[in-house]
């Protein structure tokens, strides 16, 4: 053997004696603790999170070095699947589009995105409803049932309401009946929420509860199977509850939980009492309101992107305008 690899037999006795090299030992150490960070996210986390992990644990190695180490012990985080529709419009009245794609909201219960999704199940769909806070990106409210009936966002947002008691927030959703109802709009009305609405069929309008609902599928849903309905449900509710609001990482965010991103914002206002005598205006995100709070949560990075301008149609007519604008010329001085 060491004839045909071109090995001297010395070097090769030499080798099975040599102990493995700091690097290798210390590759192994940090597979391990790949691997246990890598199994308490329930196997949905990737290099970047790890990454994190692994910081907050007091060890500090690169994501590119992590990257390769998950690759060659085969470990490796989930994807995304393809989306899918359940938004059912009924020709009922929609609310006035609030938020213009601007998800940004400096402080707690002033912005929610709230939307619809299915669970698979051998028993038949299960559909679940989420309000989601912009700010910290917390699941404030949801619930689950068998039909897409209106009682289904009623739900969803009487938890948010029971549980953070907001003043003025914005209700954000699509178009589709069970938020043009009438029962919901009452309820809106008596709650003082503001209900907003986007455009028909365009995710850009409501991405931050898509981007939700595509980690809620490619974490949970795609990985497993559900016989019946009642273990949906209970899957659910441990990922929302026990992993998503109080442990899951977010780059938007710090790469903190929403619990944790909360609890640090409660922490700087109770350091500095003046930002929560802060004026607010109604509109998220509005340029004349004045917030000396940290900086506040954008999308996702790995998620859908809200673009700096509008896309489609808009863009276009931005451009004809900049085409048609005359040029300025700067005067020469003399």
């Amino acid at each position: 053997m060491c004839r045909v690899l071109g090995v001297s037999p010395s070097g090769y006795h030499a080798w099975t004696k040599r102990p493995p090299s700091r690097r290798a030992t210390r590759d192994g150490t940090l597979t391990e603790s790949i691997r246990a960070a890598h199994a308490a996210s329930h196997g949905t986390y990737g290099a970047p999170r790890i990454q994190v992990d692994l910081a907050t644990a007091g060890v500090c190695v690169s994501r590119k070095r992590i990257a390769r180490l998950m690759r060659h012990a085969g470990i490796a985080g989930v994807s995304r699947r393809k989306f899918a529709v359940t938004t059912r419009r009924d020709g009922g009245r929609q609310a006035p589009d609030l938020v213009a794609r601007n998800f940004m909201a400096e402080r707690p219960d002033q912005l929610w995105v709230a939307d619809i999704t299915y669970v698979p199940t051998w028993a038949g769909f299960l559909y679940l409803a989420v309000v989601l806070d912009a700010c910290s990106r917390r699941i404030v409210g949801w619930s689950m049932a068998p039909s897409l009936a209106t009682q289904l966002v009623l739900d969803a947002l009487d938890m948010a309401l029971t549980t953070r008691r907001p003043k003025g927030v914005i209700h954000h959703s699509d178009q589709g009946s069970q938020y043009t109802s009438i029962a919901f709009g009452a309820r809106c009305r008596e709650a003082g929420v503001r209900p907003s609405m986007g455009s028909v069929g365009d995710a850009y309008d409501n991405a931050m509860a898509e981007s939700f609902f595509a980690t809620l599928e490619c974490e949970l849903i795609d990985r497993r199977r559900f016989k019946t309905q009642a273990e949906a449900r209970i899957a659910v509710f441990t990922f929302i509850e026990g992993f998503y609001n109080p442990r899951r990482r977010h780059s938007s965010v710090g790469y903190l939980s929403p619990v944790d991103y909360e609890r640090s914002l409660l922490d700087l206002a109770a350091r500095d009492p003046a930002i929560v005598l802060a004026p607010v205006e109604a509109r998220p995100g509005n340029d004349t309101a004045s917030f000396t709070t940290a900086v506040p949560a954008g999308l996702d990075r790995h998620s859908t992107r809200r673009p700096s301008h509008r896309a489609g149609r808009d863009e276009k007519m931005l451009s004809a305008e900049q085409k048609d604008r005359p040029r300025e010329v700067p005067c020469r001085q003399t």
